[in-house]
This record gives structure tokens, sequence and C-alpha cells, in this order.
């Protein structure tokens, strides 16, 4: 029999650009040697963190049969609502919003929160037209681009690019070219940005949501790595939320990937729409992390944490990863670093590269150095530009020792790509 699957099940199945990179992850990971693993989004083992979901799960597997009743029972569509209330209580004691359980649903991580919502705001229509989801500036999250049920869901503009002392560069969105066309359901961003740490400032959000709000779409903000938690972020920067904004957190880069727990933070129709989703295509969410994380955001443990742990743990990964490229590359190379604004990555221009970033991904492979390239990052715009093909992302989250030796090997290849 041959498998004939649908134009959906096509697009899923095809080699786009996370499945050939989770595949290219698998391969060198079963071959032989270490590797130098830079290129995913895997969080560090924080182990003044680690310390406190131990203390969490011996306290759920003390409480009487709390434990077995969190493993057999389902919770609702919407998430367990002892954690959305300890959620809702923090977040209104944190920053004085106004919100209720009824602007909360989680999700089985927010990846399959980005899949709902960009598939019930964009797409097509019922009067059979199509609606594509803004993204202010690439690069963004690659994880976001084959997420369309239909194709060209996206469309993206370049940013402005600010150089500054030391050889850093900063993004910025380019108001005065970006346009929000009658076809856009809704506008879209990281922040802080996955692949280069950039921050979107103050004025940005403001002025994104006061756009958003002028053309009746909502803006979505991608909070992953942001504020209120996990906080990987290097200046202080609150989240924003109002009508207009669509607010998704995650408890993955807390160091909890594995309980696949995304939070959205809506006005009310948006969460009963996500929970419509859930109930059709999970019938309910993981509830494990929801349960060891609940007591911690009713004291506001979970906030220190981030505060107090987290972020102090990255910002110094992320110093010395920029310390070392300075050192590997030195005075010859030609390169630029995104200021490190938050998340787990550097992001490195190369503008003299004779080659793409892609086929330097592939020389690093074959040295056991995996590494994003960033034509990955570059999607829904309307033209090429040379700098897509001069980027690479590098996660700086691993052992000391993974990292030095990467940062080592990629200046190598650099220098090796220069002199052919």
């Amino acid at each position: 029999m041959t498998l004939s699957l649908s134009s959906f099940g096509q697009k899923l199945t095809r080699k786009s650009g996370i499945l050939a990179l989770m595949d290219d992850l698998g391969h060198a990971m079963a071959g032989p040697g270490d590797i130098c693993m830079m290129g995913g989004g895997n969080p560090a083992r924080v182990p003044a963190v680690e310390a406190v979901w131990r203390k969490q799960m011996a306290k759920l597997l003390g409480d009487g049969d709390r434990f077995e009743r969190v493993l057999v029972n389902y919770d609702t569509p919407q998430g367990n609502l002892a954690f959305i209330e300890a959620l809702v209580e923090c977040l209104n004691r944190e920053y004085g919003w106004a919100i209720t359980a009824r602007n909360v649903a989680v999700t089985n991580g927010s990846q399959n929160a980005f899949f709902y919502l960009f598939n019930l705001l964009a797409g097509r229509q019922p009067d059979g037209s199509c609606r594509r989801i803004l993204l202010p500036f690439c690069p963004e999250y690659i994880g976001y681009a084959d997420q369309g049920v239909e194709e060209d869901l996206f469309v993206s503009f370049r940013p402005e690019i600010e150089l500054l002392p030391e050889r850093r560069f900063k993004y910025h969105v380019d108001f005065d070219h970006l346009t929000v066309e009658q076809d856009v359901a809704a506008i879209c961003a990281s922040r802080p940005t996955n692949p280069t740490g950039n921050v979107l400032t103050n004025d940005e959000v403001a002025r994104l949501t006061a756009l958003a709000r002028s053309h009746g779409v909502p803006l979505i903000l991608d909070n992953a790595y942001g504020a209120p938690f996990p906080g990987i972020l290097f200046s202080e920067v609150q989240p924003a939320w109002s009508e207009d904004v669509v607010l998704v957190l995650s408890l993955s880069k807390l160091g909890l990937p594995g309980t696949r727990t995304g939070i959205v933070i809506a006005r009310e129709e948006i969460v009963e729409a996500i929970s419509a989703a859930n109930s059709i295509v999970s019938l309910a969410n993981g509830n494990i992390g929801q349960a060891l994380v609940a007591p911690l955001l009713r004291d506001g443990e979970l906030l220190r944490l981030s505060r107090e742990a987290v972020r102090p743990f990255y910002e110094e990964k992320s110093r010395q990863a920029q310390e070392w490229l300075a050192e590997a590359l030195g005075d010859d190379v030609d390169y630029r670093i995104h200021k490190s604004e938050g998340a787990l990555f550097l992001w490195l221009w190369l503008p003299g590269l004779p080659i793409t970033s892609a086929e330097l991904y592939e020389r690093l492979k074959q040295r056991r150095v995996v590494v994003v390239p960033g034509e990955y990052f570059f999607f829904g715009m309307a033209e090429p530009w040379d700098h897509t093909h001069q980027c690479l992302r590098l996660n700086y989250s691993q052992p000391e020792e993974v990292v030095r030796k990467g940062i080592r090997i990629l200046a190598e290849e650099i220098r090796r790509a220069h002199s052919a």
C-alpha cells in the first residue's frame, strides 16, 4: 500500500528547517567521540534550580495521595485551576494587572500554544481569503516557520542594524518601513528574541501594541525566555500586557522542558478558543509542571528564583562565551556579536565570510561541533538579503569545556574558509 498524505500531511513531513536540524543533531550525537552541542535550545542544568525541583517533588510525594491524584486525573482543557489561580495572583501582585482566571490557558508547551494561535487567527478564512502573521523583523524563532496549516503564513521585514562599540550590534524594528496590510491577522515577536538575544525596547513594544490596536489585531509576545519567569533578561524589562496583547510564557527554560507547560495570557475569547483547541487536539495538558510550580507562584519563590539564580547563571555564561569568542577570533576576523540582552544564545555576524553560514555549519558538523546556521531564522521576507547567509546561532548554556572547545573549532573553520 502506498501512503497518500494530505496537503497538510505533506507539509508536516517535508524537509523543513527544523526537521533537517533535528535530524542532523540526531546523527551527530550517534557518531563517535565527544560533540560540542551548541545548536539546540536546551536549558542548562542550574544546581540551585534543580534543588528546588527535587524539594517540590518530595513535597508532592509526601502529601498524602496528591501525587497519585496528579497522575491519574485529567485537568480541564483550560489547565489546572489551582495553578491558574496561583499564576493570576502572582502576576496581579507583581505587576498591578487585573487579570482573572478567565484570561489564562495552559498548553502542552509554548510551541503548541503558537500552533493554536497562528492557525486560530491566520490562514484560510470563512470567506475564502487568507490572513497572515506579521513578524516586525527577522531573524525570528525557527520554530514558528513551519507552524502554519496554510502555506506562506508569515510576512516579515528587515530590521534596522545599529552598530555598537567593541564589535557589537543590535537589531531594531524599522518602523519607517513596517506596514500592516489588510491580510494581517496578528503581529508576533519574541522577547528576548530567539535566536539573537535581542530585547525589544519598551518603546518598541508600546509602538507595536498601538499599531496592533489601530488595525484591530492582537500583538503576540513570546516570553519563553523573558519576564516574569524564567527571567533570562540582562536588563530591567517588565512584561507588557493589555487586552491588545497575547502573552505566551513557558516553564521550559526554568529547567522543566520535559513537563511541556506553556501558558497563554489573553482576553477571554482567545483563552476560550485555546481551551477548545486543547480539548480537541490533546484532551488536557500535562499537569506535573503545574503541580510543581503552583506553590512557588503563591509564595513568590518562583520570581525570586528567576532573579537570584536563573538570571545570574546565564548572564555569567553569556559574558564568558563572549570573552572566548573575542579571544578566538582576534582582530583578523571580520565579526560582530549581537548585543547579548537575554535568552541562551549568542548571534554571530560574519560580514566578510566567503562561504554561507549553511556551508560553515556543514564544516563544523564534520568536526563534531553543532551550531545553527542563520538561514533558518529568516522567513516571510519579500526579497533576498546577503545578511541571512552571514550569521550563526550559538547556544552558550552548555558546560564550559564544551563551549570553549566549540568556539576554538569555530574560529579555526572561519579562518580556513577565508584562507581557501
